[in-house]
């Protein structure tokens, strides 16, 4: 049996724990909530899009340290980024942690490569992706 500990990367640990742009975000021009009912987690994403381009993002979330770090990080991500680009990063988030655990690592994941673990446990790929949903539904 695959270790859990192996779902708790240093680096999800600490965007659980030190969030980036969590709060709400009042001039939102884009945003989104998801849940997962199968844990209860729920994500919302925002996002002020300006020619083309995000200009701010953030995040409101309760629940496990997985939704909590994917939605810090896809914050992180989103600022300076298209709409386009951070769909296709959710796109690819999405692959890889469906993927067998000794597939290799899509290029460009970054911080993203921290949810590695998750491939070995399918009940908790939703809670990595989730606010990668989130905000799909909201760029698109």
């Amino acid at each position: 049996m695959t270790d859990p500990r192996a779902l708790y990367h240093a680096t999800i640990v600490d965007h659980d724990r030190n969030p980036r742009h969590e709060g709400p975000l009042p001039n939102a021009t884009h945003s989104a909530t998801l849940d997962n009912p199968m844990c209860g987690d729920t994500v919302t994403m925002c996002f002020v899009v300006t020619d083309g381009v995000i200009t701010d993002a953030a995040f409101e979330a309760r629940g496990c340290a997985l939704s909590r770090a994917g939605a810090s990080i896809a914050t992180t991500r989103a600022i300076g980024s298209t709409p386009a680009a951070l769909v296709e990063l959710a796109e690819t988030l999405d692959r890889f942690v469906s993927s067998p655990p000794d597939a290799p690592m899509p290029p460009n994941l970054g911080e993203l490569e921290a949810f590695a673990g998750v491939r070995a446990f399918k009940s908790r790929r939703t809670c990595a992706c989730l606010a990668f949903r989130a905000l799909t539904s909201a760029l698109t």
